[in-house]
């Protein structure tokens, strides 16, 4: 009698989760002999104190005077289901960062094949960087996977084959494309709910359906041509919908709490958008300024948001030269193989991560140039990380907006180690 042997997914996916699980309990251990309860202390404290507010039914709101808009509710949501347990939330943290793999294996292998899914899931897997910051608390991890789970969404729309139309354009459009459309839009949103930055990767997406898939041939007729932008925009707008939809009772919400404002994600985009372009910045977060000028003692969590806004542009105005040498050091330190942290400059984790910067990265130029030809597989691998470049060169540099991406990006990093290995198996010598 045969016995069915593990496919190398579920071996992947288990080196995976054991690794992660390892890691919750060597955290956690090595906190508590230390004292403290988080690693990178500031953010996991305030997502864990609103973890334990939602938990309890509390007012959802941060420091006083409060600051009810700050954090977008995602991430603090789900360490609410930990129990108020910091072991039960690295363990939790740890089934999201296994679960993040297998969405790079069916991203990769949707995009590209099998071969190129199962090295993507394992890299992603055994990466000691991923690991580790998968059961720290902070949103890194969980917003890898339910960006993932979007990029993987918007592939499968990307790829439904719409084909020239001889009488109703409607015919074509199928519940099952529509419904599609609305999960895909939804889903970016779920991630806007981690990190609303991904907000804009959403209309960035739109653009392409309505113009990267319109193949319009010269010589095609009226109706045909009609057809394709009918079906696009059909999509583009579903899309639309279910990205608002899903934003909407947070919006409803903030509405409530800011005496009738409309802010879709949070007010905290104005004081982070200074942090990185003030007369003290150096391209890394240093929010001391905000302790110092205590401007939510003289007015509303709206207006201070708009004045660090205000006050970040005329600083760019002002300063163009000091503007443009800041973007360069911010991408310095968001494209840099090891650590920024102080905290994470010992020698060891210096090298681990510089040979996993090495190993991803090398490979993924690679991949760049052989799918090169391929745009909905770069827009869904670099794009992410590119994206992210661009908007931390605005605000402050750090490879901690970097990991997200490293997910997607594997995949990139997979189709140059399969090339490779394929080259050097037809040439030995």
């Amino acid at each position: 009698m045969s016995i069915n042997r593990p496919s190398p997914l579920l071996w992947i996916l288990g080196l995976a989760l054991a690794l992660r699980v390892a890691g919750a309990f060597v955290v956690d251990a090595y906190l508590d002999r230390a004292g403290r309860d988080f690693l990178i202390a500031g953010d996991a404290d305030g997502y864990w104190e609103l973890g334990r507010k939602i938990a309890e039914g509390e007012e959802y709101a941060l420091y006083d005077p409060p600051r009810r808009v700050m954090r977008m509710p995602g991430f603090p949501l789900l360490l609410a289901l930990s129990g108020g347990s910091l072991l039960a939330a690295r363990l939790m943290l740890a089934v999201v960062g296994t679960a993040a793999c297998w969405l790079v294996y069916r991203l990769g292998r949707d995009l590209v094949d099998e071969t190129t899914g199962l090295v993507a899931a394992g890299i992603t897997a055994v990466s000691p960087t991923l690991v580790g910051f998968s059961v720290l608390i902070l949103s890194e991890t969980t917003f890898a996977a339910t960006m993932t789970l979007s990029l993987l969404l918007m592939t499968w729309l990307a790829r439904i084959h719409i084909p020239g139309i001889s009488e109703n354009p409607w015919d074509v459009i199928s519940r099952r494309h529509l419904l599609l459309a609305f999960l895909a839009g939804a889903a970016v949103s779920l991630a806007c709910y981690v990190r609303p930055s991904w907000l804009l990767f959403g209309p960035a997406f739109v653009v392409y359906l309505l113009l990267g898939r319109s193949r319009i041939r010269k010589n095609s007729g009226v109706r045909e041509t009609d057809g394709r932008i009918l079906t696009n925009s059909a999509t583009a707008a579903t899309f639309l919908l279910g990205m608002a939809l899903l934003l909407a009772p947070w919006a409803v919400r903030n509405y409530g709490v800011t005496d009738g404002r409309f802010v879709v994600t949070t007010l905290w985009v104005g004081p982070s958008l200074y942090d990185g372009l003030n007369p003290e910045a150096g391209g890394d977060s240093d929010m001391t300024y905000f302790d110092r000028d205590r401007v939510l003692d003289r007015m509303s969590e709206y207006d201070m948001d708009r004045h660090y806004r205000r006050k970040a542009w005329e600083f760019v105005s002002e300063n163009p030269g000091r503007t443009a040498e800041l973007a360069m050091w911010k991408l310095a330190r968001y494209w840099s193989p090891w650590p920024n942290a102080e905290q994470f400059q010992r020698p060891w984790m210096i090298v681990t991560a510089a040979a996993c910067w090495v190993f991803v990265f090398v490979p993924a130029l690679a991949g760049l140039w052989l799918m090169r030809r391929r745009f909905l597989v770069l827009l869904m691998t670099a794009g992410p990380v590119l994206y992210f470049a661009a908007i931390h060169s605005v605000f402050v540099g750090s490879i901690r907006y970097r990991l997200p991406a490293e997910y997607p990006l594997a995949v990139l990093a997979a189709v140059g180690w399969v090339a490779g290995w394929r080259y050097f198996r037809k040439n030995p010598g």
